[in-house]
């Protein structure tokens, strides 16, 4: 049984066409501390690593005796984690094909591979000769060999060959001294005395040429950059291991990705070949116990995520708000090694355990040598609220007035992805007091052994189907409790309403299934079908309640579903399938307010679209036509749906004009009346926007674009809008520099990036951006606005010329000052000095030039320094937007969800002293963009370095103040 020790069998596709099998075990964390004899280390030891080829995790060898055999770790081929070595007296060691270990965890945080002290105090047994004939590739962490007596030859390895971190020195000290010499053939390098033990050097015999490996010493013998521990050939296909993933046996930097870009379709599209990631292969599916994490099998969700389950996969998926908690475990490799009154509280609202849970004795008594006092019985409710474990269950002491374990009885699911001793994922012993387990809604222990013993008073567990619980075969050991013959005796059995799949206590909430019906977790004779004031339904075997709105039918069943349209009759109204209290009465539609009045069949039917949203009787006793109503006057066409614009009947409190011939570099608003017919206040006669590019304009509506409520002409022609009495975010920064947070900043890029992405999408030009013609709805969200010089792109123009005196030099790109062309990739470039505008809080960009020099500056190469709070990242990306080439700037998509990327992380990106940050880093959510505009490269972003480069100008090639840029943003600014 395979699972009971996390071993299984992953498929990996090979060269033509063929599949075969990898064998996949989970390593261990559990150090020096071992349990139980040498005995009991060794059948762990077989029964996880035997036949295994790939460790996931770390390889410990601990307290093994001479008289074993250990041949079975020969199979052995790569270690995700570390090895440990220690305390053993075995001559050999056969690990005689172990090629890699990647040292994604490394023994006290630097040690990749750790030998200790494996020798006998009295010296008839130890460690001679380890057979690492195969290492060649150690890709994280040292090496540390020392104080074992025997061992010997390690001091003859090249450990620079074998180690890829060249500033790591390996630590080899105090081992064997009376050794035999290497074999003449093995130039002084060797795990051992025969010739077949030579070390072979895969890095150090390597041409110039070669940037890692090769398999010979000549220019053209170097292995693929993709291959780690050396190959036999220079493809990716002929490597001895991966330096990051397999592939079908081709060593690749990524597995094939989820989305991939049509090209005929301009999209990102479902990949029918993806693969996940799970170590160091590429895989079709992740283990049944591991997660999908977009392209990655992981064994938790990040902090961000919650994990849930679509079309029988389980994959982490952001949280729709706050997340489920995620709390840390116990154990070994944790903080705490069992749970007692010093972390109990860490365990408040945690739904879900990283890890897993140990109760000891240490833990509920206290323990005096920590200062730790006993733990409050009444604490252990915290765990009501636990629905599963990642990890495992170990349950050695309890408190005597508690019989059970329902304080657990919220957990659903045990994941054993790591596994307590012999490879348990749930152990209860010892516990005198406890009669029946209480664990009535665990339905899976997805791996490892269950092991429940000496506990003297326990019954119910023979009722028990344990193989249900588990993906394969159960592996128990259930022995030395309660006589199943005395439990039934005393009448210690299963409730009659349970099912033949047994229970865990007595009573109907302890079944793990019901024989009939289930209400609320209890088991029931039957839902309330036909009579009774709450009327149900059932599916899958559950009770559900009706929806409210359904009327109670005596003898009958009253719906057949849970929503409101399930009902078979409604108690109220009927508005099309659904049951409701009431018909709509000025609900927002996509057209403006919907009201609708009850027909004599009570069922909604619509009032006519002129009614004026009177009470609602009158449209009642007249119905659906006007017949004397009053009528608002017409909404122009192409503006209705919002509010202010569309309500009958109601006053339109419109107060805001953008004059299109307005100087663009002030963006001055000012107050005034709007209008819809003729006005003595407007002055002029309303636009029924009959040209089409006006209609575009007016169609527009997003979070992120200030709505357009009409259009007044005249000698100027003028834009209606709603009021948004914050104002422009440049007058926002400016006064509340020393309240801005890096977080609001962030959200700020992201939200106006999405706002010109939207434009970009409906072929909006803006032509216009900047901090000035951006809007504040609220602190927490900005608007893009003033679309008086903004134009409609049709599907056959692919940029438009503008002719206009006065334009905003400082923000446009130099193809718009040149040649008047704008594009959305010229609003790309005033994206970037609108930036640059927010991370100095309202600076003026180009201070002190006159507009005349402005695009020599910019031809030179010359652009607006770097500000004051941003690191390098956000500086490459301003840079990225102001290439000469339009074709390279980034878009806003890119944009968007570059910054959607920053906005998890704000203090790594602006580094930024205020007061109010804290507070405001708490209250604000890190906006999301991944599902609405798909995923972002982030391999492909600029940098991953915190530095700052501070210069204002560059001129041939070289910085003030004698700084210089690194060659790679040299190289941007040249081309750019």
């Amino acid at each position: 049984d395979l699972s009971a020790t996390g071993w299984s069998w992953v498929p990996v596709s090979g060269s033509h066409a063929r599949t075969f099998l990898v064998a996949v075990c989970a390593g261990t964390l559990n150090g020096l501390s071992v349990t139980g004899d040498a005995q009991h280390q060794y059948q762990t030891l077989y029964k996880m690593y035997n036949n295994c080829e790939i460790v996931m995790g770390n390889l410990e060898i601990v307290l093994i005796d001479h008289k074993q055999n250990l041949s079975f770790l020969q199979t052995i081929r790569e270690v995700t984690g570390y090895v440990l070595i220690a305390m053993n007296v075995f001559t050999y060691l056969p690990l005689g094909n172990l090629r890699v270990i990647r040292g994604t965890q490394l023994y006290e945080d630097k040690h990749a591979l750790f030998v200790l002290l494996n020798y006998h105090t009295n010296g008839s047994y130890a460690l001679r000769q380890v057979g690492f004939n195969q290492l060649t590739e150690i890709l994280a962490g040292g090496v540390d060999i020392e104080r074992n007596e025997q061992l010997c030859h390690v001091d003859t390895i090249e450990w620079r060959d074998i180690i890829r971190d060249p500033l790591i020195d390996p630590v080899v000290q105090q081992n064997g001294r009376k050794c035999a010499p290497c074999h003449e053939s093995c130039d002084g390098h060797c795990w051992g005395p025969n010739p077949e033990d030579c070390q072979k050097l895969t890095k150090t015999i390597c041409a110039p040429q070669c940037n890692g490996r090769c398999f010979g010493r000549n220019p053209s013998e170097c292995c693929h950059d993709e291959c780690a521990g050396g190959c036999t050939g220079p493809r990716q296909t002929e490597c001895f291991a991966c330096r990051h993933f397999n592939d079908s046996g081709a060593c690749v930097p990524l597995c094939p990705q989820p989305l991939i870009y049509n090209k005929l379709t301009f999209q990102l599209e479902p990949n029918p070949d993806t693969k996940y990631q799970y170590g160091g292969i590429c895989v079709a599916s992740c283990p049944h116990n591991f997660v999908v994490d977009q392209s990655s099998c992981v064994r938790a969700c990040p902090k961000d995520k919650m994990e849930v389950e679509k079309n029988g996969l389980k994959m982490c998926e952001p949280c729709p708000g706050l997340c489920p908690k995620a709390c840390e475990g116990t154990g070994t490799g944790n903080k705490y090694q069992t749970v007692d009154s010093s972390n109990i509280d860490t365990f408040v609202n945690c739904t879900k355990i990283l890890g897993n849970l140990d109760f000891l004795i240490t833990g509920l008594n206290g323990d005096p040598w920590h200062n730790i006092s006993a733990l409050d019985p009444e604490k252990l409710n915290v765990f009501r609220t636990v629905r599963e474990i990642t990890g495992y269950l170990n349950i050695q002491s309890w408190p005597k007035h508690m019989y059970n374990f329902s304080v657990f009885s919220n957990l659903v699911t045990i994941g054993g992805r790591s596994l307590y001793n012999r490879g348990f994922s749930l152990l209860i012993m010892k516990n005198l007091n406890v009669t029946s387990l209480g664990l009535c809604s665990l339905r899976e222990i997805s791996a490892g052994k269950v092991y429940i013993t000496e506990n003297r008073q326990l019954c119910y567990l023979h009722t028990v189907n344990w193989g249900a619980l588990s993906r394969r075969r159960a592996d128990l050991e259930i022995k030395d409790n309660k006589p199943q013959g005395k439990c039934v005796q005393e009448g210690k059995v299963c409730d009659p309403l349970c099912s033949s799949d047994g229970c865990w206590g007595p009573g109907p909430d302890q079944c793990i299934s019901c024989g009939n019906y289930s209400r609320e977790g209890t088991c029931v004779a039957t839902c309330s079908f036909y009579q009774g004031v709450t009327r149900e339904y059932a599916r899958g075997g559950e009770c559900y309640q009706c929806h409210p709105e359904c009327e109670r039918i005596e003898g009958n069943v009253t719906c057949n579903g849970s929503g409101a349209d399930a009902c078979v009759r409604c108690a109220r109204y009927k508005d099309g399938p659904h049951c409701v209290d009431s018909c709509p009465e000025g609900i927002l539609g996509e057209q403006g307010p919907i009201y609708k009045y009850p027909d004599a069949h009570r069922e909604c039917r619509p009032c006519h679209e002129n009614c004026t949203g009177l009470k609602r009787p009158s449209c009642a006793s007249l119905g659906p036509h006007p017949q004397g109503l009053s009528c608002p006057p017409q909404t122009p066409p192409g503006i209705g749906g919002g509010s202010e614009a569309a309500s009958p009947g109601r006053r339109h409190p419109i107060s805001m004009f953008i004059s299109l011939g307005s100087n663009p570099s002030g963006g001055e608003f000012h107050r005034g009346a709007g209008c819809w017919g003729r006005s003595q206040g407007c002055n002029r006669a309303c636009v029924p926007l009959a040209l089409q590019h006006m209609l575009a304009i007016g169609s527009l509506d997003h979070a992120y674009i200030v709505r357009l409520l009409g259009i007044c002409p005249g000698t100027q022609l003028q834009l209606v809008t709603q009021l948004l009495p914050l104002g422009s975010l440049l007058d926002y920064v400016r006064k509340n520099r020393d309240a801005i947070g890096p977080q609001l900043l962030l959200n700020w890029c992201v939200q106006v990036a999405k706002g010109m992405y939207y434009l970009e999408e409906h072929r909006m030009v803006h032509r216009n951006l900047a901090a000035r013609n951006i809007l504040l709805k609220s602190p927490n969200q900005v608007q893009v606005a003033d679309f008086g010089i903004a134009d409609l792109l049709y599907p056959d123009d692919k940029k438009y010329f503008y002719n206009e005196i006065k334009t905003p030099i400082k923000w446009m790109a130099l193809e718009s000052i040149h040649f008047g062309k704008y594009t959305h990739q010229s609003d790309v470039w005033s994206y970037g000095v609108t930036l640059w505008e927010m991370m100095t809080f309202g600076a003026e960009p180009y201070a002190g030039i006159r507009l005349a020099e402005v695009p020599d500056l910019l031809e030179k190469g010359e652009r607006l320094m770097q500000p004051q709070i941003c690191t390098i990242d956000v500086y490459m990306v301003m840079v990225k937007c102001w290439m000469i080439d339009e074709n390279v700037r980034p878009t806003f998509k890119e944009l968007a969800n570059e910054f959607t990327r920053m906005a998890r992380d704000p203090p790594r990106y602006l580094v930024i002293k205020v007061s109010a940050c804290d507070k405001e880093l708490e209250d604000m959510e890190t906006l999301e963009l991944e599902e609405e505009l798909g995923p972002f490269n982030t391999a492909s972003s600029l940098f991953a370095s915190r530095q700052r480069v501070d210069y204002a100008r560059v001129r041939d090639g070289r910085l003030p103040l004698g700084l210089y840029p690194p060659p790679n943003i040299l190289a941007l600014l040249r081309g750019g």
